[in-house]
């Protein structure tokens, strides 16, 4: 069975394991944010693209939940000598992906080329694409201005108060090659337990993907990232109430309802239920807390039994 996954985030990386380990990695195809990709040190950096990458291949750093595991940061305290600005921790294994990267861009390769030809080293068996191969921004209005994604999210801590999001150039920018096809020829698809906001929204905004998904024939599912209230984890609270939605699983409903088929809730939030049910959207309740490798597991397989 095919299925393609919407995904960014620790969420998505903690999820998109625990599928692979149920299904075959062949089967899957993961569409990336790219809203959060940005340029340091003069490198393109695309931090969901990389975690979910790293995470696929063995290597991603859990404690952290991003960069290699056991790296070293000898070149940014190098960097941090010179004067230079190191808020953005890159590892020096890390930056091998972006020197890559970067090196291959201005070759003239596409990010999607870019992306599958990482993904192959790294011996990463599902296949992963960009959802636009042209630049695209996620940027967040503050009381002191607008800020990057990444000066809201690393630099400030996401402790800044948030008005607005928007997506910088989202209505010039086409899908990736491989993108409306994955949605069309899925016989499922899986929006993971990613910030709606800023790791699923800009997805979204690339115009034909939502087309896309209100017209597949496949169901497609998403899995609520917010619990009892809260994100389990990042600042999708505040984001999701700059956007006028409530911070909950029906808000994460509301910003779906459109294409969303089933949802896939927290036990703690069995109360949401008939709320959810309202919008046109099946819930299946079920423990979402991916706490350990096993919890993730036990969450792909009931996400599959929902999808039948």
């Amino acid at each position: 069975m095919k299925i393609t996954a919407l995904a960014g985030g620790t969420g998505a990386t903690k999820f998109l394991r625990g599928l692979t380990t149920v299904i075959s990695p062949e089967s899957l195809t993961v569409i990336g944010n790219t809203g959060d990709d940005t340029l340091i040190w003069g490198l393109h950096i695309s931090p969901d693209l990389d975690t979910v990458t790293y995470a696929l291949a063995g290597l991603l750093d859990e404690t952290r939940g991003w960069g290699v595991s056991e790296d070293s940061f000898s070149c940014l305290a190098a960097m941090g000598a010179l004067g230079v600005d190191t808020w953005f921790n890159l590892g020096d294994r890390d930056l091998a992906t972006h020197l890559f990267r970067s090196e291959r861009l201005r070759a003239g390769e596409s990010l999607t080329q870019v992306t599958d030809a990482i993904r192959r080293a790294l011996g990463v068996k599902s296949r992963i694409v960009p959802a636009t191969d042209s630049p695209l921004r996620t940027r967040i209005l503050t009381p002191g201005g607008w800020l990057g994604f990444q000066e809201f999210f690393v630099r400030e801590k996401a402790l800044v108060d948030v008005l607005d999001v928007v997506y910088d150039e989202a209505d010039r920018v086409r899908p990736a090659p491989g993108v409306l096809e994955s949605i069309a020829e899925a016989a499922a698809i899986i929006v993971c337990p990613s910030n709606p906001i800023t790791s699923v929204g800009p997805i979204l905004a690339v115009p034909g993907i939502a087309e896309a998904l209100t017209a597949t024939r496949a169901t497609v599912l998403a899995i609520s990232p917010i619990v009892g209230g809260a994100p389990v984890s990042g600042p999708a609270g505040k984001l999701m109430a700059a956007k006028g939605l409530p911070v909950s699983a029906v808000g994460v409903a509301q910003l779906y309802s459109a294409w969303l088929d089933i949802l896939v809730l927290d036990d703690r939030d069995q109360a949401l239920l008939p709320d959810v049910v309202r919008l046109g959207i099946t819930p299946v309740v079920t423990d979402t807390i991916m706490s350990d490798r096993r919890r993730a597991v036990a969450l792909a397989r009931a996400t599959l039994e929902a999808l039948g």
